[in-house]
């Protein structure tokens, strides 16, 4: 009877080793199918995320640097993952660079172009793989980009010269462009010219010179003014295309102990410029809320990729091509308004501008 319970139990016991290896195997199974099952759902989700490339021709200025960053952040919000390249406004790197970017297998291609037609290059690269591209404030010409997104270029010259003109206390103008690569220049000029073209015509102001810096640099406008003071031309008032333009103007003529005495304009709203402003040695800036800016191009960036129309109505010929154009207002500030406005938007803070 012993030998009997002896045996039963040991056949008992057997299996229940048996029947625990079994709930173990089964259990490491479906640990396994759970592990899988998760880590294809995170790297279907990680596939599904949208890559956006975007291509930066320069972070010289203090604008382009808060555009890349309040791209990335747009980015984040949407759920899409970004990838910043900057080329330091050198053509070879730029291309270069959409090149890397195309090989990161990029969803879409939004380009700050540094040549407005060298850029045509890496669009047809992009174009060629299927992708498609955003034309980020300044246009690439006959490339025939899928959309460009930009502020009125042409009403921020008119902006310029309306607010100049009407400052002016003598009639001598002097014009210091941006760069010729860059086709806001071009559309800014034609702002401008609107505005001054009757009035030269009518006698009321007088263009001394219209200078065109190459890559926007400020020591370029610095040294045509310094050489026009030293030459003893007398400048009343200056149109400078961007306000680190306007930088290089105004420490001119801080040289020859002429800042706040002459007008000078420009545009980003800098804070640097703002400053200025509300100090008096800069006459205005033009506002361009990148904010918005930023959001449009990668919302627009996000239908382009899921093929979902993008509802803009408007055109914009780049020299071969009709293309959709997505075109936001700028706005005139200057000590008046700068409170509603730049501050009032967090676009800088109070205490930022008025330094206290």
């Amino acid at each position: 009877m012993a030998k009997e319970n002896k045996v039963k139990n040991s056949i008992i016991a057997a299996l229940f080793t048996i029947f625990l290896m079994l709930i173990l195997s089964i259990a490491s199974i479906l640990n396994k199918t759970d592990r899988s099952f998760f880590q294809s759902d995170a790297n279907i989700e990680e596939r599904d995320k949208i890559k956006i490339g975007f291509s930066l021709g320069t972070l010289k200025e203090e604008r382009w640097i808060k555009d890349r960053d309040i791209l990335i952040a747009k980015a984040r919000e949407f759920g899409a993952d970004i990838i910043v390249q900057n080329a330091n406004n050198d053509d070879q790197d730029q291309m270069k660079q959409v090149r890397y970017l195309l090989e990161q297998n990029i969803d879409v291609l939004i380009i700050v172009p540094n040549d407005l037609n060298k850029a045509a290059h890496a669009v047809e690269l992009a174009k060629r793989q299927g992708i498609p591209v955003i034309s980020y404030d300044r246009l690439v010409l006959n490339s025939n980009v899928d959309l460009y997104v930009t502020f009125d270029n042409v009403k921020v010259g008119e902006l310029m010269a309306e607010r100049i003109t009407d400052s002016m206390k003598g009639e001598n103008l002097l014009i210091v462009n941006g760069a010729k690569t860059d086709n806001n220049t071009k559309m800014i000029k034609q702002g401008y010219d609107k505005i001054l073209g009757p009035l030269e015509a009518e006698g009321k102001i007088k263009i001394i010179a219209e200078e065109w810096a190459a890559d926007w640099l400020k020591e370029y406008a610095f040294k045509v003014v310094d050489d026009m003071l030293q030459k003893g031309i007398r400048i009343d008032a200056v149109i400078s295309g961007n306000d680190s333009l306007a930088e290089g103007v105004i420490e001119a003529l801080s040289e020859h102990r002429l800042a706040g005495k002459v007008s000078v304009t420009g545009q980003d709203a800098d804070l640097t410029a703002c400053q200025r402003i509300v100090e008096g040695m800069q006459l205005m800036t033009v506002y361009k809320p990148i904010e918005k800016l930023a959001e449009a191009a990668v919302e627009m960036a996000v239908r382009l990729v899921k093929k979902e129309p993008l509802n803009v109505q408007d055109y914009i010929n780049d020299g071969t091509y009709e293309v959709k154009y997505y075109v936001l207002t700028p706005i005139a500030v200057d000590k008046e308004n700068i409170d509603e406005t730049i501050i009032r938007d967090g676009f800088h803070l109070e205490d930022e501008v008025y330094r206290h």
